[in-house]
This record gives structure tokens, C-alpha cells and sequence, in this order.
């Protein structure tokens, strides 16, 4: 089974290493998907809801939300955004019956990400 949860979070950044627009200073509103493959518990759950909610909105969403995305990732592309959230959820959501299976980060409603860890 797959859990899927989805967030939103508003933030700028500027992509330092690149040329064309996107190397000034902008905004996006942007959309986290986060899903979680396993089997269910002694609750007949994979994982629940509220805990998923509070440790993304707590340990991810807390610091990006209205927040300068290179202060945390010096290059803050979609990519390197969706890894470093991996990289901070992935220990926070193992379980013996789950894990991180995959985060999406959209910038845009048409431009996105997956990443599914290394």
C-alpha cells in the first residue's frame, strides 16, 4: 500500500547556479506530496495522518513556509528541495511496516519533481 499525504508551502529563492530568470529572486507557491509504502499496523494503518501531518509541518513546512529557500539549500531547484526533504523525513517516518517511498515537489501546477531517495 501506498500512503499519500500532500502540503503546501509559499517561499522564494533564486537558483545561483544558472542562468535566466529564475537566478533573480522569486516565489512559488509550492506543493509537497509525501508517500509512504508499507503494510498495516496493529491499527490496521501504514502510518497515521495527524503524526505524518505534524512532523512535515513541524520539521520541513516550519522553516520554508514564507522562508528564503537558500538559506537552507544553496541551489534550491525542485530537485535539490525534494532531497533534502528526503534526507530530513526519511529517518522520522521508518517503521518496521513502512517507509519513505516517494516525495514530490511541484513549483508550479504543470512543473515538478519525484524523487524516490538514492
Amino acid at each position: 500500500m501506498i500512503l499519500i499525504k500532500e502540503f503546501e508551502f509559499d517561499a522564494a529563492h533564486n537558483l545561483v547556479h544558472y542562468k535566466g530568470k529564475c537566478e533573480r529572486l522569486h516565489g512559488h507557491t509550492y506543493k509537497l506530496v509525501v508517500k509512504l509504502e508499507g503494510t498495516k499496523d496493529k491499527e490496521d494503518m501504514i502510518f497515521d495522518f495527524v503524526e505524518l501531518k505534524h512532523l512535515v509541518n513541524e520539521k520541513i513546512l516550519y522553516e520554508f513556509d514564507h522562508g528564503y529557500l537558500n538559506d537552507f539549500i544553496e541551489q534550491p531547484s525542485a530537485e535539490n528541495i525534494a532531497e533534502y526533504i528526503w534526507n530530513k523525513l526519511e529517518p522520522m517516518v521508518k517503521r518496521d511496516n513502512c517507509r519513505l517511498y516517494e516525495i514530490e515537489v511541484w513549483e508550479t501546477k504543470t512543473s515538478g519533481i519525484v524523487y524516490r531517495g538514492e
